[in-house]
């Protein structure tokens, strides 16, 4: 079975943000705007989406 995919897009800038939201990006995998990365959908990584959804944004679901 195919395991699901999502395609996060960081939209908005870390500067003058909490560390612990700076980091959760990191975490992500993103750290410079307009980046994009296909993460794992897993519980984990949808929480860490929606604790920084104000600078990042979900472009695609796959699987």
């Amino acid at each position: 079975m195919a395991k699901k995919t999502i395609v996060v897009k960081q939209v908005g800038s870390p500067i003058r943000r909490p560390a612990k939201q700076r980091a959760t990006l990191i975490g992500l995998g993103l750290n410079k705007m307009n980046r994009t990365r296909e993460l794992e959908d897993t519980p984990s990584v949808r929480g860490m989406v929606e604790s920084v959804s104000h600078m990042v944004e979900i472009i695609e679901e796959k699987g």
